[in-house]
């Protein structure tokens, strides 16, 4: 594990590693502005979004600090550049984009992205940041003062991951093994 930070580290020392977080950076702040659907369920709480697709190609090719940097800056320029988006900017979110890009990164890098460490980094990100985190974020936000009760927005969070399992999980590998082929040809 910590060769995994390490190694992760000495990524962002050369110029192609920094270019290519950049663009993955910038991918993820026009996803972040562009690629969100609020479906009418819930009361307008649930939120799909490919947000995660930028940091989890960073967490197989440059680790758990490079994803962390895309999740964490991801999240702040989105809202700086588009304010109007998402409401006040809350840091809770940021911290989630930070712990995204940690958790895809232990489980992906090196390129380990197959079934087994696709699943296992999906579902840990998915219970513990989307769905717990989240959950209490939107509630501390949204609910503390409404009177909606914090397991409405736990079961909102768990039917929006629920929704974007099988999706999230094919898209993660499709693009985590096509980044892994173009790498190895660089």
């Amino acid at each position: 594990m910590k060769s995994k930070f390490y190694n992760s580290v000495k990524e962002l020392t050369n110029v192609y590693g920094l270019v290519a977080l950049a663009m993955l950076l910038a991918i993820r702040v026009v996803v972040g502005i562009f690629a969100n659907s609020t479906m009418a369920l819930f009361g307008n709480m649930l939120k799909i979004s490919i947000n995660f697709l930028p940091i989890a190609i960073a967490a197989a090719v440059f680790g758990p600090i490079g994803a962390a940097l895309v999740g964490g800056l991801g999240d702040i320029l989105s809202f700086f550049i588009n304010p109007a988006s998402g409401g006040a900017y809350f840091p809770g979110f940021t911290l989630n984009g930070i712990l995204t890009g940690l958790i895809l990164g232990i489980f992906l890098y090196k390129n380990n992205v197959n079934i087994k460490t696709v699943l296992i980094s999906w579902t840990i990100n998915a219970v513990l940041i989307e769905v717990l985190l989240s959950g209490y974020w939107l509630y501390f936000i949204y609910g503390m003062g409404s009177g909606t009760s914090f397991e409405v927005y736990l079961w909102t969070r768990l039917i929006s991951e629920a929704i974007k399992f099988i999706p999230s999980v094919l898209l993660i590998l499709a693009l985590g093994k096509a980044t892994g082929k173009i790498i190895k040809k660089v």
